[in-house]
């Protein structure tokens, strides 16, 4: 329906352009209205059988002569199709018009003459001026658009030209960014898929520790995973997600981080603005809390987590704070893949939409991600 709906709009352009452009002649140059009945009748077949002519060439010229010659680089054999086609233009409307009318060269000029005859009888009668204009007009018509006027064949060859040209640069433009948009969209699809199994496999680790200690936290502990599967497999698979819903995914991923913590580990986690009504893409804060489990708890001396969102009306701001664990040092010098998967996909999805700072002393790592939400 769109398709037939653009086809049909094309197509009242085209034909509104070209009313336009035939109406030209008459707008700026009308048929007087004392010219012979004849040659009147002449000159107006002759304007159809030049924009027939004219119409007829623009769009073989548009439609194969630019694509299969001029755009395949064969220059010299289109410049000489389009030179036989002005020869043509020249002689083929004029002999047409003839054959029409059933006149001649001569005959049309015999007319002429007659009407000069019958200027200078006006002459005679005090209507110099009157036969000044008709003599003027009889010129310009019979004499100049009679054999074709060139001007209006190059403007139409070099419309087409440029249209076409145009047209095509449109075109290769639109493919590109398809190209491109197609490319981003594999690109986030194996980053999204990036992020599902380094996630699970730190998850599932947890609750095997749980199980291993036979705790009675490891029942609730599988179904906060539930949950967490359930939002992987519904929410995610979406370009957006409502922020709060984005945001109880993790509030259940710390909760079940929690099942683990000892009283050595120290963990702040708040959630300051409304969320209602915003949307967000998914899993872009997740790797950012991951790590600061990953490499943030020690069992043996004290450490500290937090975690705080900051909502505002147009924005979202995320700061991550963890405790650097001694043993856990050269490790998190090659923990980059979480960190720079959802980089790359900042970069994708918010261009000059976000601030991401990411610092780090000898005992403390922090994360501070803004992202414009408009």
């Amino acid at each position: 329906m769109i398709q037939q709906r653009k086809k049909i709009i094309n197509i009242s352009i085209h034909v509104a352009v070209w009313v336009c452009f035939f109406l030209l002649p008459y707008i700026f140059s009308p048929l007087p209205i004392d010219i012979p009945e004849n040659i009147n009748k002449h000159l107006m077949v002759l304007y159809i059988m030049i924009n027939i002519f004219l119409l007829g060439f623009y769009y073989l010229n548009t439609l194969w002569l630019i694509p299969k010659l001029l755009f395949k680089s064969k220059v010299f054999l289109y410049l000489g199709v389009v030179a036989v086609f002005f020869i043509a233009f020249l002689y083929i409307p004029k002999n047409a018009t003839h054959l029409i009318n059933g006149t001649t060269k001569e005959m049309i000029f015999k007319q002429y003459m007659e009407a000069q005859i019958q200027r200078e009888i006006l002459s005679q009668d005090n209507h110099k001026e009157k036969a000044r204009i008709i003599d003027r007009d009889l010129k310009n018509k019979v004499l100049i658009y009679f054999p074709g006027s060139f001007v209006v064949f190059l403007l139409i060859l070099t419309i087409g030209i440029c249209s076409k040209a145009i047209g095509q640069w449109i075109q290769a433009e639109r493919t590109k960014e398809q190209i491109v948009h197609e490319q981003l969209n594999t690109e986030l699809s194996f980053l999204k898929s990036q992020v599902n199994p380094h996630f699970f496999f730190n998850t599932l680790n947890n609750i095997y520790s749980l199980a291993v200690m036979q705790s009675d936290k490891t029942a609730p502990a599988v179904l906060k995973l539930s949950s967490i599967m359930r939002y992987m497999l519904t929410e995610v698979q979406e370009d957006k997600t409502l922020l709060e819903n984005e945001l109880n995914h993790i509030k259940n991923y710390i909760e079940l981080q929690q099942e683990r913590l000892t009283d050595k580990v120290k963990l702040s986690f708040d959630i300051q603005g409304s969320t209602k009504g915003k949307y967000i893409s998914p899993l872009l804060f997740i790797p950012f809390i991951e790590n600061a489990f990953k490499y943030g708890v020690s069992t043996k001396d004290n450490s500290e987590i937090g975690i705080h969102f900051i909502v505002k009306e147009n924005s979202i701001s995320l700061n991550v704070l963890n405790t650097i664990v001694p043993h856990s040092c050269q490790k998190q010098q090659t923990t980059g893949t979480g960190i720079n998967n959802v980089k790359r996909r900042l970069d994708l999805l918010y261009p000059n939409k976000h601030c991401l700072l990411v610092k780090e002393t000898d005992k403390l790592f922090t994360v501070n991600l803004e992202i414009n939400l408009v």
